[in-house]
């Protein structure tokens, strides 16, 4: 089957398993079916051979069981899978969430910017309703204040005009729209300057919110309700009642596996609040440092230099912006926790709380750390474990930062077994030693437990025994020749790429246009050549003859 038809054919058993989800007044978003429907394709109880092509019939057991599962009443396993795609869905990092912040602070932003810049005011109320947009913008960037509110517009416009009044609109409206941003976002970090230092003077600040400390008090109490509920769950598995108990087992691992992904994820969304925390302080202090020292610079004094203040109503205005992040971000953190109490429902229905308490009698509860505690000396011998690497705390820097398996839920001071470049930790030292007499074979039982158990691929990060495996790469010995010239050459040699080169040859061409040129010719010129000839000139030459002789003739 090419991947194309493939394709084709998993996204037509999502589109009908999504319509059978609806037909049963379940909605069930396509991430979360293309999960379960490769969940249901993996589980070996189904019966599914991936490396045949399905049949029609195949397909349509195969969404009927999706369907099935889908919409099945009261599974703590169908509940961790949502909540497991749920946060997969709403949840990113922290620079990601600060860029859709500002991504929508922008969308709401730029109308008015636009408005602004765009508008050519000529008449007195044209230039009043303006200059009010301009305040309106100020208020909508810095966020302190709203500009529904009378007297945090009365504010914000008396401040707009002791660094920017209204007769110099003209000269506004000359930049460049380039220009006329650039200088509104100067305007507002300077007001939100000007209000932030009146409301630390208690002259001001109407509308000015004061920044809350980032706290997680909720979060917290949630973390502890699902950690005391991970432990009661665990013991009960560890020691079942003597009775016969109602629930099948398989039911209260389930329940475990949801409770400790929600552990999982508190604890994820907790760091980052904790960050949030610590950046809120830093910044909370130099907003406090700057708004001292410019309250140094301008007691007693009437008048202050810009060069002196507006550096400081800038600082100000930045720092305010970044306890603004710190605030949305952390409200954005408090509502993805919310979202995901709902997926504790159905392992709270499995097992209340009063029959939970009456499958413990005589059963004795332990938290993670007296877990770990009891097992530390259970430490493995590694001298009797031999051919395998065992790392401990004393024998390794950062010990606590290495990349354990399956998220490190076991305790690592039992010792740590380093296999493949990868680091496994155990609950017992027998569990260790029995791990480390096969470590392949044990994790290959890990990844089809997972196959039964889907929602343990993401509790305990098994993603990397389901992805295809990629095709070995083959070396071997070659050699290649390139031509010099693959194409031939042909220069044009009156091309000219100089723009100002084609301009004076525009030009020139121009001007032969309005040339006109004259000649005549006569009779004595008419079919007239130049003719040029070669002589040789005489050479200076002498020659000698012979002596002239006479005779003295007779005289008579």
């Amino acid at each position: 089957m090419s991947t194309a038809h493939a394709e084709g054919v998993i996204k037509k058993i999502i589109r009908e398993v999504g319509r059978g989800c609806d037909q049963k007044g379940q909605a069930a978003s396509e991430t979360l079916v293309a999960f379960m429907v490769k969940a249901v394709v993996l589980d070996p109880r189904n019966e599914f051979n991936v490396d045949r092509k399905l049949t029609q019939q195949d397909v349509s057991h195969l969404v009927e069981m999706c369907v099935d599962r889908l919409t099945e009443d009261g599974s703590p396993s169908l509940d961790t899978i949502k909540m497991q795609v749920y946060f997969d869905m709403n949840y990113t990092s922290r620079s990601e969430f600060l860029q859709e912040h500002q991504r929508v602070l922008s969308t709401r932003l730029d109308p008015v910017s636009w408005d602004i810049t765009h508008t050519r005011a000529q008449t007195q109320p044209d230039l009043e309703d303006l200059y009010r947009r301009i305040v309106g913008y100020v208020l909508l960037s810095s966020g302190a204040g709203s500009p529904d509110d009378l007297n945090t517009v009365r504010e914000t416009t008396a401040a707009l005009q002791s660094v920017f009044p209204q007769p110099e609109l003209g000269t506004f409206q000359s930049l460049s729209r380039k220009n006329k941003e650039q200088q509104l976002d100067e305007l507002t970090a300077v007001v939100t300057g000007i209000r932030l230092f009146n409301k630390f003077l208690k002259k001001g600040g109407d509308g000015i919110d004061d920044p809350l400390p980032a706290t997680s008090g909720r979060m917290e109490s949630s973390l502890i309700q699902t950690q005391d509920l991970a432990w009661r769950y665990t013991a009960l598995l560890e020691a079942p009642p003597a009775g016969e108990s109602n629930e099948p087992p398989v039911l209260l691992r389930q329940a475990l596996y949801n409770v400790r992904q929600h552990q999982a994820l508190l604890k994820v969304i907790m760091a980052d609040v904790g960050l949030c925390a610590r950046q809120t302080v830093s910044l909370q202090t130099d907003l406090a440092s700057h708004l001292q020292i410019l309250k140094e610079a301008v007691q007693s004094k009437t008048a202050v230099a810009t060069s002196l203040v507006f550096p400081q109503f800038r600082a100000l205005a930045r720092l305010w912006s970044g306890l603004q992040d710190q605030m949305v971000l952390l409200d954005v953190l408090e509502a993805v926790a919310l979202g995901l109490q709902p997926f504790l429902l159905a392992q709270s229905q499995c097992f209340p709380p009063t029959q939970l308490d009456l499958l413990l009698q005589g059963s004795k509860v332990r938290s993670d750390e007296q877990r770990m505690a009891e097992s530390a000396d259970e430490r493995v011998c590694s001298k009797e474990v031999r051919g395998q690497s065992w790392l401990f705390p004393e024998t390794i820097e950062n010990f606590s930062e290495l990349p354990l398996q399956y998220r490190g839920m076991c305790n690592p001071r039992i010792g740590v077994l380093r296999h493949q470049d990868k680091y496994y930790v155990f609950s017992s030292r027998e569990a260790a030693e029995r791990f480390s007499s096969s470590p392949d074979d044990f994790t290959s039982r890990v990844a089809e437990q997972a196959r039964s158990f889907p929602e343990l691929i993401q509790l305990l990060q098994l993603h990397q025994h389901f992805t295809g495996a990629s095709e070995a790469v083959c070396r071997s010995d070659s050699s290649t020749q390139t031509d010099t010239h693959l194409l031939e050459t042909n220069l044009v040699t009156s091309y000219q790429w100089n723009e100002w080169e084609l301009r004076r040859l525009a030009l020139k061409l121009a001007n032969l246009r309005s040339r006109v040129t004259h000649s005549t010719q006569t009779h004595l010129s008419h079919l007239r050549q130049d003719i040029s000839s070669q002589t040789f000139l005489p050479k200076e030459a002498s020659s000698q003859s012979t002596s002239v002789a006479q005779t003295k003739p007779f005289i008579e």
